[in-house]
């Protein structure tokens, strides 16, 4: 059976997992240039290290040849040391609010401080934690020549090759989500040539390592039994040579095929992912390596080859990757190393998110520290809504789902901080929460005082419904935790008693600060503008999927009736939107990170060119101003403005903001550099991307809204637009000259590109063609 058929297969669902197992022994893909990152030289730092992952268990491979180090991760291996009580608001909420809307901001944030919001635990209280490395400790010292290190984001892997002494040396190095398990394969051209000792260790104190016979066992309850109780079982296969155990490792000599695999789960999920994990281990250690590793391609390269891109042709694809982002940097144009970056996103999702996994947290699953930045939690003002925006466009929509379970499972804490801190019903969250589903307010009123974390995540639950359709994950699960979420921000809204519209509050623009007509320097607000559009999206939302399901009326006319009187975002005598509900609040940081009042433009659908041009040209000031100021200094934060750009159709300031993003904010293996290392400005960035070549938010699919001229040729197959439509297309000098559209759900095609429209009534299953498009112009 050939590859393209197996592909075909795949792609289609009809491929079993009994027929995979059925197959027999082939080569995986070999990749391209715009499909592989690759190195003449050994990591020496983390950041230049390359990540694999299953979803759950991951590793940074660094390809050193003396002293190889693997450094390991579980996604719910978290310490546990403390927690937050929920405050009780039932006389400081009213009185907050009496003073926002006198204009006393300083004295209501005073008051928020003393009644609300607890002080910060210490970072590494509830932390995710390293799982801890491998060390291969070679005997072999002497020079290394022909070296490369590579990762082949077509079959997620990592090859490593070498010549030392006369001996060529490959490595392979990859993470099944099949088989649950970290592979670590190596070979040597010449017979017995392999001298190495393997150990398994973690920083800090407290684990348990055993070496016996060829296995190594490590083990350990973190923060003495508060935190998860976590095992790692390491296992060496040899083809000859042989091995034996000491107190410090595992001593291989005069081997020619050492192989590596190591196992590990926490007891996060209960007995049964121990009980997974162990059934896991005995049954692949009945398979042999071309078993594993082809099981392993055959399930990933069904995620992520629904999506190929080129952006055409680039003269420095025959470069180590690192060297392509100085030549960026430079000012060089390189399109291939935007479709490598494209792929890259897509593949760290697919390698972080899985569903019945945890969502990507701000590092996905890759954290060498006990105390990581910001504990390596689940920031949800942004960064972890950021995780996933590209999953639904880029064709990965069970990626998604880890983080729409994982929104349903701060329900209960989440009814318990809204009922005692703001007397709501329904569910609330704040700007953080982590893997014991934190909700309370805690923290700086700059970044604690806001409750409106639930409200967005919330919102990617009809995003998923409008790229899927599924209306049985909406009526089974999601339309309940998107109603809990909207029947909170009902009750969460009040009278402003000048004007009689509904805001919000006391709340706040992601850490941003303003100066009052006082002079006093504060940050809660009533009604701030990124509030009043987050509610919109949700309100929306929840009223089309109650008419979608044709269930709730009442509350949908709620709903409605309370849209109606929700207050207006205000455009500044400027010409800018407010970030803040008054014109005479000034931002203490013109060009702060954070640019959460354009919110409607990006991520929400709310501003368009068509029904709202006012708020888009006062979006592009608000972008100018900041800029000139110093914004988008953060990756996430440059990633978010290629969105904004792309939405706004400014097809070079999106492409100039791609070169930034590469220029200014990524590390030499693509990790997105905030600094430190956060995940999110690399989701955001394929995002971006996508967001150029596709957009579908504003009611009718767009082709090519924001194609800057640098990538006036190219293709691209796979990504998806909403009301579950497929588009492969190609473009030549600009211009559109090859399409085809799966419609998957049967509706109604609403389509543009340059300056043409159709509309076609489609069939589910149905292709629609550019020659289908053309007859009906």
């Amino acid at each position: 059976m050939n590859r393209q058929f197996l592909r075909v297969l795949l792609l289609s669902g009809f491929l079993i997992p009994a027929f995979i197992h059925s197959c027999t022994e082939e080569e995986p893909v070999h990749s391209g240039p715009e499909l592989s990152l690759w190195y003449n030289e050994p990591a020496e730092v983390w950041e230049e290290a390359l990540p694999i992952g299953n979803g759950r268990l991951g590793a940074m491979v660094f390809g050193r040849t003396d002293v190889e180090r693997i450094q390991l991760n579980e996604e719910s291996l978290w310490s546990r040391k403390g927690a937050y009580e929920n405050a009780d608001g039932s006389k400081a909420i009213p009185a907050i609010r009496e003073l926002l809307f006198d204009g006393k901001y300083k004295e209501a944030q005073e008051l928020a401080v003393q009644e609300l919001l607890q002080e910060r635990l210490p970072t590494g209280t509830n932390a995710y934690q390293t799982l801890g490395d491998i060390t291969i400790i070679y005997e072999d010292s002497a020079e290394v020549t022909d070296y490369k290190r590579t990762l082949l984001l077509d079959s997620a892997m990592v090859h490593v090759d070498y010549t030392r002494s006369g001996v060529d040396y490959h490595r392979e190095i990859f993470s099944s989500a099949v088989d649950k398990v970290i592979v670590y394969k190596e070979r040597a051209s010449k017979g017995g040539k392999i001298d190495c000792t393997i150990q398994l260790s973690r920083p800090g104190d407290g684990e348990v390592v055993m070496y016996k016979d060829d296995m190594i066992f490590m083990k350990q309850h973190v923060d003495n039994g508060q935190g998860v109780l976590y095992e790692a079982r390491l296992k060496v296969l040899l083809k000859d040579g042989h091995i034996h155990s000491t107190g410090f490792g595992l001593e291989v000599h005069g081997t020619t095929d050492l192989e590596i695999r190591l196992f590990a789960a926490t007891d996060y999920f209960g007995e049964a992912r121990w009980e997974e994990c162990e059934d896991c281990m005995h049954q692949t250690m009945k398979c042999n390596y071309t078993r594993v590793l082809r099981e392993h391609i055959l399930e990933y390269q069904g995620l992520f080859n629904r999506v190929s891109l080129d952006l055409g042709s680039s003269r420095y694809c025959d470069r180590p990757t690192n060297e392509r982002l100085e030549l960026v940097s430079k000012g060089k144009d390189d399109p291939g190393l935007a479709a490598l970056y494209f792929n890259y996103g897509r593949y760290l999702l697919i390698s972080s998110s899985r569903e019945g996994n945890l969502p990507a947290n701000l590092q996905g699953i890759w954290n060498e520290h006990l105390e990581p930045p910001w504990n390596s939690d689940y920031h949800i003002n942004i960064n972890l809504q950021m995780n996933y925006w590209p999953a639904e466009v880029t064709n990965l929509s069970e990626c998604h789902i880890p983080y729409l379970k994982f929104l349903g499972e701060l329900r209960e804490n989440g009814r318990e901080t809204a009922q005692k801190t703001y007397n709501c019903r329904g569910f609330v969250a704040h700007h953080t929460t982590d893997v014991w589903h934190q909700t309370q307010l805690f923290g700086s009123p700059n970044w604690g005082m806001w409750p409106m974390g639930a409200a967005w995540s919330a919102t990617h639950i009809w995003e998923n419904f409008l790229f899927t359709g599924d209306t049985t994950f909406l009526m089974d699960y999601g339309y309940d935790v998107m109603r809990e979420a909207a029947l909170f921000m009902s009750d969460f809204l009040v009278e402003h008693p000048k004007t009689g519209k509904l805001v919000s509050g006391p709340s706040l623009s992601p850490e941003n600060r303003f100066i009052t007509p006082a002079g006093d320097t504060a940050a809660i607000n009533m009604g701030p503008a990124m509030d009043l559009q987050i509610i919109w999206h949700l309100f929306t939302s929840v009223i089309e999927a109650s008419q979608v399901l044709d269930k709730d009326a009442e509350f949908r006319a709620v709903l409605e009736a309370q849209v109606e009187q929700l207050a207006p975002v205000e455009i500044g005598s400027d010409g800018r939107i407010l970030e803040w509900s008054e014109e005479g609040l000034v931002e203490l940081e013109p060009g702060h990170r954070h640019i959460s009042h354009l919110y409607g433009l990006y991520p929400s659908p709310q501003y368009n060119w068509a029904d709202s041009p006012e708020y888009m040209e006062a979006a592009e000031k608000v972008l100018d101003y900041r800029l000139k100021h110093g914004g988008g200094h953060t990756g996430w934060s440059r990633a978010w403005i290629i969105n904004f750009y792309a939405r706004l159709k400014d097809a070079e300031q999106a492409y100039y903001h791609v070169q930034k993003l590469f220029e200014l904010s990524t590390h030499p293996n693509l990790f997105d550099n905030h600094p430190p290392f956060q995940i999110d400005g690399n989701f955001g960035g394929t995002a971006g991307i996508a967001e150029m070549l596709l957009q579908s938010h504003a009611g009718y699919v767009e082709l090519l809204p924001a194609l800057p001229d640098e990538w006036e040729n190219g293709s691209v197959s796979g990504l998806m637009a909403r009301g579950g439509f497929q588009i492969d297309m190609a473009w030549s000098d600009g211009e559109l000259s090859e399409l085809q559209i799966l419609s998957k759900l049967g509706s109604t095609l609403e389509l543009r590109f340059a300056s043409s429209e159709a509309s076609l009534a489609t069939t589910p299953g149905q292709l629609i063609t550019l020659e289908d498009v053309l007859r009906v112009l």
